[in-house]
């Protein structure tokens, strides 16, 4: 009879141990993002001139698409609203993951300079320390303004909104957000083999953005194809506006693929966990 509260206990570990790696991370980037925050408040001035430029860059995007709709009347059958709500689904999730994610870009740098072996032998997780290192709020400057829009759009469609639709909306957003943060790593570990490989990088980072903010039905059916087949950039804003407007995709695509984000958000993130692993076992030093 005694023997039941040791064996309960033992049983508990591994879920302690699994919550435990989970939540570390998180506080560890918290911490450091937090750190950072200060430094970059003890010139308040210079934050707030750096975030309005950044916002003042989103709204002349948004401006790119209300003239290219205003010309057109509609594209692939969106109209305006339809067109800004999927690009407030694009800037959004991407203006989210740069936020958290975004400075993992500057491997490269950290390997040159030598201050990514100074991250490797810290007792917090490189990547961790990589996605926080000079964490900014004026980043901010993008979130604020795509979720403007998106809120803006989403109160002029045609939508039927029920709770469910709102969850899926909150969820396919969500999942937008972790697919693009996924992409980032999974790019930016190119260059544990490629010196110069941030450009590249920033093809399908800041590159899957711009094509992401328009209705892909505009680029063809191969194109589609690609971004939902090989890199999911699809499912960060057209699939969820298909979702919400309710509507079949213009090019045919099984109708399925609109309530796949999450799904394809796990892979993502799995795919870029395991290349993030691949890179850092076939690290060498650079000796710096």
């Amino acid at each position: 009879m005694a023997e039941a509260p040791i064996r309960s206990r033992s049983h508990g570990r591994p879920l302690v141990r699994a919550a435990g790696a989970v939540i570390r991370p998180v506080q560890d980037y918290r911490r450091l993002a937090w750190i950072w925050v200060r430094a970059f408040a003890q010139y308040p001035t210079s934050l707030i001139l750096m975030s309005l430029a950044v916002a003042v860059s989103v709204v002349a995007q948004v401006g790119a698409v209300v003239i290219v709709f205003g010309h057109a009347g509609t594209l692939a059958g969106f109209t305006v609203y339809e067109g800004l709500l999927v690009f407030g689904l694009a800037a959004s999730a991407f203006g989210i993951a740069d936020l958290f994610m975004g400075a993992v870009e500057r491997l490269g740098l950290h390997i040159r300079s030598g201050s990514f072996d100074a991250m490797l032998v810290r007792p917090v997780s490189p990547l961790v320390q990589l996605a926080a290192d000079e964490f900014s709020p004026r980043r901010l400057g993008k979130v604020v303004p795509a979720l403007v829009v998106l809120g803006i759009a989403l109160a002029n469609t045609d939508v039927e909104w029920t709770p469910g639709k709102g969850l899926l909306l909150l969820g396919m957003t969500l999942s937008g957000v972790l697919i693009c943060g996924a992409i980032w790593v999974a790019t930016a570990c190119l260059q544990f083999f490629v010196a110069n490989g941030r450009e590249a990088a920033n093809a399908l980072t800041y590159g899957g953005q711009a094509l992401t903010e328009y209705p892909l039905a505009i680029y063809g059916r191969e194109v589609v194809r690609s971004v939902t087949y090989v890199v999911p950039l699809a499912f960060v804003s057209w699939q969820p506006a298909l979702l919400v407007l309710d509507r079949p995709d213009p090019l045919g695509m099984p109708e399925a693929l609109r309530y796949a984000g999450p799904v394809v958000a796990v892979l993502a993130c799995a795919g870029a966990a395991l290349l993030w692993r691949f890179g850092l076992r076939h690290y060498r030093s650079t000796g710096s």
